[in-house]
This record gives structure tokens, sequence and C-alpha cells, in this order.
């Protein structure tokens, strides 16, 4: 559905580190730079990318806004969110775990990334 995700920073250094230590744990490459600064990720044919706003005001998050990224396993989303932590992100929501809503079980972990922007790894157990 979507080609691509695109959030701001303040921090483009803070930005890669994290954004890079998420990305390998689901077995992606770190990021690449284009000309204008930005850090481009590249999974499943989508591009997730990280900037510095281009109207040089600060960046802020999108209140109520989450990006989900879909994992193979609890396991992957325990080692995302963990790497997440270690490279300054900071948890949100509940504890990483199952829960159950109208799309049936999920395995879900929240975070947000140092700029604020709230993120979630998702596994659909089978």
């Amino acid at each position: 559905m979507f080609s691509h995700v695109m959030v701001g920073t303040n921090d483009i250094e803070a930005s890669k580190a994290f954004y890079d230590a998420l990305f390998v744990t689901l077995g992606s490459k770190p990021s690449m730079t284009d000309d204008k600064g930005r850090l481009i990720y590249m999974r499943n044919g989508a591009l997730f990318m990280v900037t510095l706003p281009i109207d040089g005001a600060p960046a802020c998050h999108a209140n109520g806004g989450t990006i989900g990224f879909t994992m193979a396993s609890a396991e992957q989303v325990d080692a995302w969110h963990e790497a997440g932590l270690a490279t300054g992100g900071t948890t949100c929501e509940e504890p990483p775990g199952v829960r159950d809503n109208g799309f049936g079980q999920l395995y879900l972990a929240y975070m947000r990334d140092p700029a604020g922007n709230k993120l979630c790894g998702v596994h659909r157990p089978g």
C-alpha cells in the first residue's frame, strides 16, 4: 500500500545510530544517505527515510501517529525493541507482549525514536 514513510529528526546522527540498530535486527543494511543528507533504509521493496525538515523548522512527532513494522517472530520484535532502547529510544505503551484485539492476537512492542516518533514492532502469530 505504501511506497515509503519519512520521519523528521533534529539530530541526524542520533537517528542514524538508532535506526541502523533497528534495521539490522530485521536483516536489513545500515542506511544509505542521499545528496540531501536523508537516511534511507530499504526493506521488502519499500523505503523508510529520516530527514532534517526541509523548511528549516524543528522536527516534531505526530501526536496520535504510529509507524508499524512487520516482524517474522516475537523474538525478532524483542530484539528490535531492545536495539532501539540501547540506542536512544524510549519505551511507551505496555511492555512488549501479546495483545488480543479485533485483529486477533498480535505480539507488539512500542517505543519512541530519539525525535519522539512512535514506532511499533508487530508479529502476527500463526
